[in-house]
Protein backbone atom coordinates (compact mmCIF):
# COMPACT_ATOMS: atom_id res chain seq x y z
CA UNK A 1 0.00 0.00 0.00
CA UNK A 2 1.33 3.41 -0.94
CA UNK A 3 2.11 6.13 1.60
CA UNK A 4 -0.58 8.35 0.08
CA UNK A 5 -3.30 5.72 0.53
CA UNK A 6 -2.05 4.89 4.03
CA UNK A 7 -2.49 8.55 4.97
CA UNK A 8 -6.06 8.50 3.68
CA UNK A 9 -6.78 5.34 5.66
CA UNK A 10 -5.44 6.89 8.85
CA UNK A 11 -7.56 10.03 8.34
CA UNK A 12 -10.64 7.85 7.81
CA UNK A 13 -9.96 5.93 11.04
CA UNK A 14 -9.90 9.24 12.91
CA UNK A 15 -12.84 10.92 11.19
CA UNK A 16 -15.41 8.44 9.93
CA UNK A 17 -17.87 6.01 11.49
CA UNK A 18 -16.84 2.43 10.88
CA UNK A 19 -19.54 1.45 8.40
CA UNK A 20 -17.57 0.60 5.24
CA UNK A 21 -15.01 -2.11 4.65
CA UNK A 22 -13.40 -0.29 1.75
CA UNK A 23 -11.52 -1.64 -1.24
CA UNK A 24 -7.75 -0.91 -1.13
CA UNK A 25 -8.18 2.06 -3.47
CA UNK A 26 -8.30 5.81 -3.11
CA UNK A 27 -9.99 7.27 -6.18
CA UNK A 28 -9.12 10.78 -7.32
CA UNK A 29 -10.46 11.08 -10.87
CA UNK A 30 -12.80 9.49 -13.38
CA UNK A 31 -13.51 9.79 -17.09
CA UNK A 32 -15.87 7.61 -19.09
CA UNK A 33 -15.36 4.00 -17.97
CA UNK A 34 -11.96 4.81 -16.42
CA UNK A 35 -10.93 5.62 -12.86
CA UNK A 36 -7.52 6.69 -11.51
CA UNK A 37 -6.32 6.09 -7.98
CA UNK A 38 -4.24 8.24 -5.66
CA UNK A 39 -1.06 6.71 -7.09
CA UNK A 40 -2.05 7.39 -10.70
CA UNK A 41 -2.98 3.80 -11.61
CA UNK A 42 -5.74 3.46 -14.22
CA UNK A 43 -8.69 1.08 -13.86
CA UNK A 44 -11.60 -0.05 -16.01
CA UNK A 45 -14.73 0.59 -13.94
CA UNK A 46 -17.10 -2.37 -14.26
CA UNK A 47 -19.01 -1.36 -11.12
CA UNK A 48 -19.95 2.25 -12.04
CA UNK A 49 -20.59 3.31 -8.45
CA UNK A 50 -22.80 0.21 -7.92
CA UNK A 51 -24.97 0.73 -11.03
CA UNK A 52 -25.03 4.51 -10.64
CA UNK A 53 -22.77 6.04 -13.30
CA UNK A 54 -24.77 4.80 -16.29
CA UNK A 55 -23.20 7.28 -18.72
CA UNK A 56 -19.66 7.07 -17.38
CA UNK A 57 -17.68 9.45 -15.21
CA UNK A 58 -17.40 13.21 -15.82
CA UNK A 59 -19.75 13.19 -18.79
CA UNK A 60 -19.40 16.57 -20.53
CA UNK A 61 -23.09 17.08 -21.33
CA UNK A 62 -24.06 16.23 -17.75
CA UNK A 63 -21.42 18.61 -16.40
CA UNK A 64 -22.77 21.39 -18.61
CA UNK A 65 -26.32 20.89 -17.34
CA UNK A 66 -25.10 20.87 -13.72
CA UNK A 67 -23.20 24.11 -14.21
CA UNK A 68 -26.04 25.86 -16.05
CA UNK A 69 -28.76 24.76 -13.63
CA UNK A 70 -26.67 25.58 -10.56
CA UNK A 71 -26.60 29.21 -11.70
CA UNK A 72 -30.38 29.22 -12.21
CA UNK A 73 -31.94 27.25 -9.34
CA UNK A 74 -30.66 24.47 -7.06
CA UNK A 75 -33.18 24.01 -4.26
CA UNK A 76 -36.39 25.59 -3.00
CA UNK A 77 -38.07 22.49 -1.42
CA UNK A 78 -41.26 20.79 -2.51
CA UNK A 79 -43.37 23.65 -1.20
CA UNK A 80 -43.10 25.15 -4.69
CA UNK A 81 -43.87 24.13 -8.27
CA UNK A 82 -40.69 23.54 -10.29
CA UNK A 83 -40.66 23.22 -14.05
CA UNK A 84 -37.55 21.02 -14.07
CA UNK A 85 -39.31 18.48 -11.85
CA UNK A 86 -42.41 18.45 -14.05
CA UNK A 87 -40.39 18.12 -17.27
CA UNK A 88 -38.55 15.13 -15.88
CA UNK A 89 -41.66 13.51 -14.42
CA UNK A 90 -43.38 13.69 -17.80
CA UNK A 91 -40.42 12.14 -19.63
CA UNK A 92 -39.80 9.47 -16.97
CA UNK A 93 -43.40 8.32 -16.85
CA UNK A 94 -43.30 7.93 -20.61
CA UNK A 95 -40.99 4.92 -20.19
CA UNK A 96 -43.68 2.76 -18.56
CA UNK A 97 -47.36 2.28 -17.78
CA UNK A 98 -47.14 4.31 -14.54
CA UNK A 99 -49.23 7.45 -14.17
CA UNK A 100 -47.74 9.18 -11.13
CA UNK A 101 -44.29 9.61 -9.54
CA UNK A 102 -42.96 10.60 -6.13
CA UNK A 103 -39.35 11.83 -6.05
CA UNK A 104 -36.94 11.20 -3.18
CA UNK A 105 -33.18 10.80 -2.73
CA UNK A 106 -32.26 7.11 -2.72
CA UNK A 107 -33.35 3.55 -3.37
CA UNK A 108 -34.12 2.85 0.29
CA UNK A 109 -36.33 5.95 0.42
CA UNK A 110 -38.15 4.98 -2.76
CA UNK A 111 -38.86 1.55 -1.28
CA UNK A 112 -40.00 3.15 1.99
CA UNK A 113 -42.41 5.27 -0.04
CA UNK A 114 -43.71 2.16 -1.80
CA UNK A 115 -44.28 0.36 1.51
CA UNK A 116 -46.11 3.36 2.96
CA UNK A 117 -48.22 3.74 -0.17
CA UNK A 118 -49.21 0.06 -0.13
CA UNK A 119 -50.38 0.21 3.47
CA UNK A 120 -52.27 3.46 3.08
CA UNK A 121 -53.82 2.41 -0.24
CA UNK A 122 -55.25 -0.76 1.25
CA UNK A 123 -56.61 0.98 4.32
CA UNK A 124 -57.82 4.29 2.89
CA UNK A 125 -58.77 3.41 -0.69
CA UNK A 126 -59.83 -0.24 -0.45
CA UNK A 127 -60.91 -0.27 3.18
CA UNK A 128 -58.83 -3.35 4.00
CA UNK A 129 -56.84 -3.56 7.23
CA UNK A 130 -53.84 -4.92 5.33
CA UNK A 131 -50.29 -3.94 6.21
CA UNK A 132 -47.93 -6.85 5.58
CA UNK A 133 -45.46 -6.87 2.69
CA UNK A 134 -44.16 -10.17 1.32
CA UNK A 135 -40.64 -10.30 -0.15
CA UNK A 136 -38.38 -13.01 -1.58
CA UNK A 137 -35.37 -14.59 0.10
CA UNK A 138 -31.97 -13.16 -0.92
CA UNK A 139 -33.59 -9.85 -1.82
CA UNK A 140 -32.12 -6.45 -1.04
CA UNK A 141 -34.36 -3.41 -0.60
CA UNK A 142 -32.30 -0.99 1.52
CA UNK A 143 -30.87 -0.27 4.96
CA UNK A 144 -33.53 1.77 6.74
CA UNK A 145 -35.29 -0.08 9.54
CA UNK A 146 -38.29 -0.98 7.37
CA UNK A 147 -36.29 -1.97 4.30
CA UNK A 148 -33.93 -4.00 6.48
CA UNK A 149 -36.94 -5.93 7.72
CA UNK A 150 -38.08 -6.38 4.13
CA UNK A 151 -34.61 -7.65 3.22
CA UNK A 152 -33.97 -9.83 6.26
CA UNK A 153 -30.20 -9.26 6.27
CA UNK A 154 -27.77 -6.84 7.97
CA UNK A 155 -30.08 -6.74 11.01
CA UNK A 156 -27.63 -7.70 13.78
CA UNK A 157 -27.81 -5.20 16.63
CA UNK A 158 -30.84 -3.43 15.17
CA UNK A 159 -33.46 -5.67 16.76
CA UNK A 160 -36.36 -5.85 17.31
CA UNK A 161 -37.16 -6.23 13.63
CA UNK A 162 -39.77 -3.86 12.28
CA UNK A 163 -43.02 -5.85 12.06
CA UNK A 164 -45.13 -6.24 8.95
CA UNK A 165 -42.83 -8.21 6.65
CA UNK A 166 -42.52 -11.87 5.70
CA UNK A 167 -40.16 -13.57 3.25
CA UNK A 168 -40.75 -16.61 1.08
CA UNK A 169 -38.29 -18.76 -0.91
CA UNK A 170 -37.30 -17.33 -4.27
CA UNK A 171 -39.10 -18.93 -7.21
CA UNK A 172 -41.58 -20.91 -5.09
CA UNK A 173 -45.14 -19.99 -6.12
CA UNK A 174 -46.74 -22.39 -3.66
CA UNK A 175 -44.90 -20.73 -0.78
CA UNK A 176 -45.95 -17.31 -2.04
CA UNK A 177 -49.60 -18.34 -2.30
CA UNK A 178 -49.55 -19.68 1.27
CA UNK A 179 -47.95 -16.46 2.54
CA UNK A 180 -50.73 -14.25 1.17
CA UNK A 181 -53.31 -13.60 3.91
CA UNK A 182 -56.08 -11.03 4.46
CA UNK A 183 -53.36 -8.91 6.13
CA UNK A 184 -51.16 -8.81 3.00
CA UNK A 185 -50.97 -5.36 1.43
CA UNK A 186 -48.32 -5.99 -1.24
CA UNK A 187 -45.66 -8.26 -2.66
CA UNK A 188 -42.31 -6.54 -3.31
CA UNK A 189 -39.87 -8.25 -5.70
CA UNK A 190 -36.82 -7.58 -7.83
CA UNK A 191 -37.37 -8.89 -11.36
CA UNK A 192 -33.61 -9.47 -11.31
CA UNK A 193 -32.08 -9.89 -7.86
CA UNK A 194 -28.89 -7.83 -7.75
CA UNK A 195 -27.21 -8.19 -4.36
CA UNK A 196 -28.72 -11.68 -4.22
CA UNK A 197 -26.54 -12.96 -7.07
CA UNK A 198 -28.04 -11.67 -10.37
CA UNK A 199 -31.01 -14.01 -10.57
CA UNK A 200 -33.78 -13.07 -13.04
CA UNK A 201 -37.28 -14.36 -12.33
CA UNK A 202 -38.56 -17.18 -14.50
CA UNK A 203 -41.44 -16.34 -16.83
CA UNK A 204 -43.66 -18.92 -15.13
CA UNK A 205 -42.99 -17.36 -11.74
CA UNK A 206 -43.65 -13.85 -13.06
CA UNK A 207 -46.96 -14.97 -14.58
CA UNK A 208 -48.01 -16.73 -11.39
CA UNK A 209 -46.95 -13.81 -9.21
CA UNK A 210 -49.02 -11.38 -11.25
CA UNK A 211 -52.07 -13.64 -11.24
CA UNK A 212 -51.90 -14.21 -7.47
CA UNK A 213 -51.67 -10.50 -6.72
CA UNK A 214 -54.66 -9.72 -8.94
CA UNK A 215 -56.76 -12.56 -7.49
CA UNK A 216 -56.04 -11.57 -3.87
CA UNK A 217 -56.29 -7.79 -4.28
CA UNK A 218 -52.63 -7.43 -3.29
CA UNK A 219 -50.44 -4.71 -4.82
CA UNK A 220 -47.59 -5.96 -6.99
CA UNK A 221 -44.49 -3.82 -6.38
CA UNK A 222 -41.15 -4.10 -8.22
CA UNK A 223 -37.81 -2.84 -6.94
CA UNK A 224 -35.95 -1.48 -10.00
CA UNK A 225 -33.32 0.43 -8.03
CA UNK A 226 -30.42 -1.53 -9.51
CA UNK A 227 -31.86 -3.14 -12.66
CA UNK A 228 -33.87 -0.18 -13.93
CA UNK A 229 -33.17 2.77 -16.23
CA UNK A 230 -32.17 0.59 -19.18
CA UNK A 231 -29.53 -1.57 -17.52
CA UNK A 232 -31.38 -4.83 -18.19
CA UNK A 233 -31.87 -4.10 -21.87
CA UNK A 234 -35.38 -2.72 -21.26
CA UNK A 235 -36.26 0.51 -19.51
CA UNK A 236 -37.43 -1.56 -16.53
CA UNK A 237 -36.51 -5.18 -15.95
CA UNK A 238 -40.11 -6.18 -15.19
CA UNK A 239 -40.92 -5.34 -18.82
CA UNK A 240 -38.97 -8.43 -19.92
CA UNK A 241 -41.63 -10.55 -18.21
CA UNK A 242 -44.74 -8.66 -19.26
CA UNK A 243 -45.39 -7.49 -15.71
CA UNK A 244 -47.30 -4.29 -14.99
CA UNK A 245 -46.68 -3.61 -11.31
CA UNK A 246 -48.98 -1.29 -9.40
CA UNK A 247 -45.89 0.36 -7.91
CA UNK A 248 -42.20 0.30 -8.79
CA UNK A 249 -39.12 2.05 -7.50
CA UNK A 250 -35.91 3.43 -8.95
CA UNK A 251 -32.78 5.35 -7.93
CA UNK A 252 -29.05 4.71 -8.56
CA UNK A 253 -28.49 5.65 -12.24
CA UNK A 254 -31.30 8.19 -12.57
CA UNK A 255 -29.06 11.25 -12.24
CA UNK A 256 -25.65 9.69 -13.06
CA UNK A 257 -24.23 10.20 -9.59
CA UNK A 258 -26.45 12.85 -8.03
CA UNK A 259 -28.84 11.53 -5.35
CA UNK A 260 -32.28 10.90 -6.81
CA UNK A 261 -34.88 8.21 -6.24
CA UNK A 262 -38.40 7.71 -7.50
CA UNK A 263 -41.48 5.71 -6.65
CA UNK A 264 -43.83 5.32 -9.59
CA UNK A 265 -47.40 4.06 -9.41
CA UNK A 266 -50.48 3.53 -11.52
CA UNK A 267 -53.09 6.26 -11.17
CA UNK A 268 -55.21 3.90 -9.07
CA UNK A 269 -52.42 2.91 -6.65
CA UNK A 270 -51.29 6.54 -6.34
CA UNK A 271 -54.65 7.35 -4.72
CA UNK A 272 -53.12 5.89 -1.57
CA UNK A 273 -51.27 9.15 -0.99
CA UNK A 274 -52.90 12.49 -0.25
CA UNK A 275 -51.60 15.92 0.71
CA UNK A 276 -49.29 15.59 3.71
CA UNK A 277 -49.30 11.78 3.83
CA UNK A 278 -45.69 11.57 2.63
CA UNK A 279 -42.96 14.10 1.90
CA UNK A 280 -39.25 14.84 1.52
CA UNK A 281 -37.22 18.03 1.74
CA UNK A 282 -34.63 17.41 -0.97
CA UNK A 283 -36.29 14.89 -3.26
CA UNK A 284 -36.57 15.83 -6.92
CA UNK A 285 -35.17 19.34 -6.67
CA UNK A 286 -34.45 21.48 -9.70
CA UNK A 287 -30.76 20.58 -10.02
CA UNK A 288 -31.09 16.80 -9.82
CA UNK A 289 -34.16 16.59 -12.05
CA UNK A 290 -32.55 18.81 -14.70
CA UNK A 291 -29.59 16.44 -14.72
CA UNK A 292 -31.84 13.36 -14.69
CA UNK A 293 -33.76 14.67 -17.69
CA UNK A 294 -30.51 15.02 -19.64
CA UNK A 295 -29.49 11.48 -18.58
CA UNK A 296 -32.75 10.08 -19.90
CA UNK A 297 -32.45 12.06 -23.14
CA UNK A 298 -28.91 10.77 -23.74
CA UNK A 299 -29.96 7.18 -23.06
CA UNK A 300 -32.74 7.58 -25.63
CA UNK A 301 -30.64 9.46 -28.19
CA UNK A 302 -27.74 7.00 -28.07
CA UNK A 303 -30.02 3.94 -27.97
CA UNK A 304 -28.32 2.76 -24.79
CA UNK A 305 -31.21 0.55 -23.71
CA UNK A 306 -30.96 -1.47 -26.92
CA UNK A 307 -27.17 -1.35 -26.69
CA UNK A 308 -27.25 -2.75 -23.14
CA UNK A 309 -29.27 -5.70 -24.40
CA UNK A 310 -26.97 -6.39 -27.35
CA UNK A 311 -23.63 -5.81 -25.60
CA UNK A 312 -24.80 -7.74 -22.53
CA UNK A 313 -25.83 -10.73 -24.66
CA UNK A 314 -22.41 -10.82 -26.31
CA UNK A 315 -20.61 -10.43 -22.98
CA UNK A 316 -22.49 -13.35 -21.43
CA UNK A 317 -21.77 -15.43 -24.52
CA UNK A 318 -18.05 -14.73 -24.06
CA UNK A 319 -18.23 -15.77 -20.39
CA UNK A 320 -20.07 -18.98 -21.32
CA UNK A 321 -17.44 -19.72 -23.95
CA UNK A 322 -14.80 -19.17 -21.28
CA UNK A 323 -16.62 -21.63 -19.02
CA UNK A 324 -16.42 -24.22 -21.80
CA UNK A 325 -12.69 -23.59 -22.30
CA UNK A 326 -12.03 -23.96 -18.58
CA UNK A 327 -14.26 -26.80 -17.37
CA UNK A 328 -14.95 -26.56 -13.65
CA UNK A 329 -13.98 -22.90 -13.32
CA UNK A 330 -17.38 -21.21 -13.80
CA UNK A 331 -20.66 -22.78 -12.69
CA UNK A 332 -23.12 -20.24 -14.11
CA UNK A 333 -23.46 -17.01 -16.08
CA UNK A 334 -26.63 -15.04 -15.34
CA UNK A 335 -28.28 -11.73 -15.95
CA UNK A 336 -30.04 -9.43 -18.37
CA UNK A 337 -28.42 -6.63 -20.37
CA UNK A 338 -25.47 -5.11 -18.54
CA UNK A 339 -26.44 -6.62 -15.21
CA UNK A 340 -24.22 -9.71 -15.24
CA UNK A 341 -23.23 -12.35 -12.70
CA UNK A 342 -20.41 -14.82 -13.29
CA UNK A 343 -20.52 -17.51 -10.60
CA UNK A 344 -17.11 -18.99 -9.94
CA UNK A 345 -16.73 -22.66 -9.02
CA UNK A 346 -14.71 -22.01 -5.89
CA UNK A 347 -15.20 -21.18 -2.20
CA UNK A 348 -15.81 -17.56 -1.26
CA UNK A 349 -12.27 -17.01 0.03
CA UNK A 350 -10.73 -18.23 -3.20
CA UNK A 351 -13.25 -16.17 -5.21
CA UNK A 352 -12.14 -13.15 -3.21
CA UNK A 353 -8.57 -13.96 -4.22
CA UNK A 354 -9.69 -13.99 -7.87
CA UNK A 355 -11.39 -10.62 -7.32
CA UNK A 356 -8.16 -9.21 -5.86
CA UNK A 357 -6.12 -10.45 -8.80
CA UNK A 358 -8.57 -8.79 -11.21
CA UNK A 359 -8.22 -5.56 -9.25
CA UNK A 360 -4.45 -5.81 -9.59
CA UNK A 361 -4.95 -6.17 -13.34
CA UNK A 362 -6.92 -2.92 -13.36
CA UNK A 363 -10.56 -4.07 -13.32
CA UNK A 364 -13.00 -2.80 -10.69
CA UNK A 365 -16.05 -4.97 -9.97
CA UNK A 366 -17.43 -6.64 -6.88
CA UNK A 367 -18.22 -10.01 -5.38
CA UNK A 368 -21.73 -10.94 -4.28
CA UNK A 369 -23.72 -14.05 -3.36
CA UNK A 370 -20.59 -15.78 -2.12
CA UNK A 371 -18.59 -16.46 -5.27
CA UNK A 372 -20.39 -14.43 -7.96
CA UNK A 373 -18.52 -11.69 -9.79
CA UNK A 374 -21.01 -8.87 -10.43
CA UNK A 375 -20.57 -6.58 -13.43
CA UNK A 376 -22.51 -3.29 -13.59
CA UNK A 377 -20.55 -1.26 -16.16
CA UNK A 378 -21.60 2.04 -17.70
CA UNK A 379 -24.18 1.50 -20.43
CA UNK A 380 -21.82 3.10 -22.96
CA UNK A 381 -18.74 1.06 -22.03
CA UNK A 382 -16.73 -0.13 -25.02
CA UNK A 383 -16.92 -3.80 -25.94
CA UNK A 384 -13.14 -3.75 -26.05
CA UNK A 385 -13.09 -3.18 -22.29
CA UNK A 386 -15.37 -6.17 -21.74
CA UNK A 387 -13.23 -8.32 -24.04
CA UNK A 388 -10.10 -7.28 -22.13
CA UNK A 389 -11.83 -8.21 -18.89
CA UNK A 390 -12.72 -11.64 -20.26
CA UNK A 391 -9.05 -12.20 -21.15
CA UNK A 392 -7.97 -11.08 -17.68
CA UNK A 393 -10.53 -13.36 -16.02
CA UNK A 394 -9.31 -16.30 -18.09
CA UNK A 395 -5.73 -15.64 -17.01
CA UNK A 396 -6.76 -15.40 -13.34
CA UNK A 397 -8.80 -18.60 -13.45
CA UNK A 398 -5.96 -20.50 -15.10
CA UNK A 399 -3.55 -19.36 -12.42
CA UNK A 400 -5.93 -20.28 -9.60
CA UNK A 401 -6.70 -23.70 -11.05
Amino acid sequence: MSEALERWKERERRLMCRTYSRYPLGIVRGRGSRLWDVDGKEYVDLLSGIAVIALGHSHEEIAEVMARQSRKLIHVSNLFYQEEQLDYAEKLLGTSHAGKVFFCNSGAESNEAAIKLARRFQRVVRGRDAWEVVTLENCFHGRTLATLAATGKHTEGFEPETPGFRRVPWGDLDALEKALTPATAAVLVEAVQGEGGIFPLSQDYADGLSALCRERGVLLMCDEVQAGMGRSGAWWSFQHFGLKPDVFTSAKSMANGLPLGAMMATDEAAEGFDYGSHATTFGGGALVTAVALKVLEIIERDRLVQRAAEVGDRARARFRALAERLPGAITDVRGLGLLIGVQLAMPQEKARQAWGMLLEKGFILNLTYGSTLRLLPPLNISEGDLEDFTDALEDVLKKLS
